[in-house]
């Protein structure tokens, strides 16, 4: 199921069959209960449970990455790297990303004015959001938008996220694993030597910066209480925040884009709560862009259709076994929630697969939904070190080009969502997109025309 890349679709089908927990395997089980985020992924609760460790085929040799790393490596990573993440760092880093999001308009209302050919957006929003995490983790843009090209290092990211997802396959079945070397092409196998190579120039690259800026390898570059990181661990970590920073908020805007391209009746209302809140486009920043309540509104639901990690993150039960929604299960069991379909469940949602804004702002009707269920970036003491740069640069990019721009989907992606495939992350078709640049007017709605909510 899991090298398919049709996951994403499989689960769901198999929780709507079967219920809230399926058996996917003798040893493994897929749950859709929101109380199960904090029994599976939750810190331990002495005399109540333990703490389920992240799956051995998940685990890099000696702890060199921080998603990979066990327990206490797992612990002293996360500190040395939250600085980086803190308000205060994202108020400081925000000059370095207003340029880069300035760079994408500008570049973008070139093109529309100039040609009428589609944009493919999926291309442009990656470009952005590679160029803003290459200044913030290692000192320089990748001068994607300059070149309106991908990086060749990126590319070679991309390409071996399918590798890594066969590899970690693989691992949970070791006849398997050990015939890897007669299936795995050599073009694979030189790529992923090749992206070693290159990672490793660019982490010497920013360390050899005389003048660096306080950036994230920064942070991984100092010691706290003793404590520090390894070349190795430093190399390894400066990639995860590459492609963690970058690919998954460029998913979630490709999302929302198309969801929203979907509804222009919520294109409107976001417009409207735009021109409300700020008399030009300058005033909005990574602060202000989260105090927009219809905007909020809007990056929830899409995460919730379009989460960009649609599938799970395995834990496996501890030596002692340990007890998930009342029951005890023994050691070695595997255990996951796939966001995608946890967040497509009826039990967990009203109109489940309906794109509704709405539904986060008190509507009628949507009482019952169990936000709780609603976890994008994770729970627990492994979750996403960078939620809050996340969620501000999605709302900050997304915003602008609303404000832009009119958008039309181009007729090749009309059914864009149903031409992908998932791996650890999505492999993602084109997004092909009219644009029209907008010169907006004065604000036409009060704010109070934004409260009560209708749900059309």
């Amino acid at each position: 199921m899991f090298l398919s890349g049709k996951s994403h679709l499989m689960l769901p089908k198999l929780h709507e069959r079967y219920g809230p927990v399926v058996r996917l395997a003798p040893n493994e089980l897929s749950f859709t209960v929101p109380e199960a985020w904090e029994d599976i992924f939750g810190r331990a609760q002495p005399g109540k449970r333990d703490e389920n460790q992240k799956a051995p085929w998940y685990l890099s040799p000696g702890g060199s990455g921080i998603l990979g790393a066990a327990h206490a490596d797992h612990a002293r990573m996360r500190r040395l790297m939250s600085n980086g993440f803190s308000t205060g760092a994202m108020i400081e880093q925000q000059p370095k990303i207003r340029e880069h999001v300035d760079t994408l308009i500008e570049r973008l209302r070139r093109k529309a004015t100039t040609s009428d050919v589609p944009v493919d957006l999926r291309d442009w929003y990656n470009y952005c959001t590679f160029d803003i995490i290459g200044e913030l983790a290692l000192g320089e843009p990748f001068g994607c938008l300059r070149e309106s090209a991908m990086h060749p290092w990126i590319s070679l990211i991309f390409s071996n996220i399918r590798l890594t997802a066969i590899l970690l396959v693989c691992k949970r079945l070791p006849l398997l694993f050990a015939l890897m070397p007669f299936f795995i092409s050599i073009k694979l196998v030189r790529q992923f030597m090749e992206h070693q190579k290159i990672s490793n120039e660019k982490v010497e690259r920013r360390l050899a910066l005389p003048d660096a800026k306080p950036d994230f390898v920064a942070n991984m570059l100092s010691v706290r209480g003793g404590q520090s990181m390894s070349r190795r661990e430093l190399n390894e970590n400066a990639v995860i925040l590459t492609l963690a920073g970058s690919e998954t908020t460029a998913s979630a805007l490709c999302g929302a884009t198309y969801l929203l391209m979907q509804h222009p009746r919520c294109i409107q209302k976001l417009r409207d709560e735009l021109q409300c809140y700020f008399k030009s486009e300058g005033e909005m920043d990574l602060v202000a862009v989260t105090k927009l309540p219809y905007l909020c509104a809007v990056t929830d639901e899409a995460l919730r259709i379009y989460p960009p990690g649609p599938n799970s993150q395995p834990r496996i039960t501890p030596t002692g076994g340990n007890t998930v929604l009342g029951h005890r299960l023994p050691k070695g069991v595997v255990l996951g929630v796939p966001h995608r379909a946890m967040y497509l469940s009826e039990n967990n949602f009203y109109r489940a697969h309906e794109f509704v804004p709405e539904r986060w702002l008190g509507a009628a009707g949507f009482e019952n939904d169990r936000k709780d269920a609603f976890k994008p970036f994770s729970h627990g003491p492994r979750n996403c070190i960078g939620t809050n740069l996340a969620y501000a640069e999605f709302r900050l990019i997304l915003a602008r080009m609303i404000w832009n721009f009119d958008f039309a989907l181009a007729e090749h992606s009309r059914n864009w969502m149903e031409q992908h495939l998932s791996y650890l992350i999505w492999q993602k078709p084109p997004l092909y997109v009219h644009l029209r640049p907008r010169d907006n007017p004065p604000a036409r709605v009060r704010m109070t025309e934004f409260r009560p909510l209708v749900v059309y």
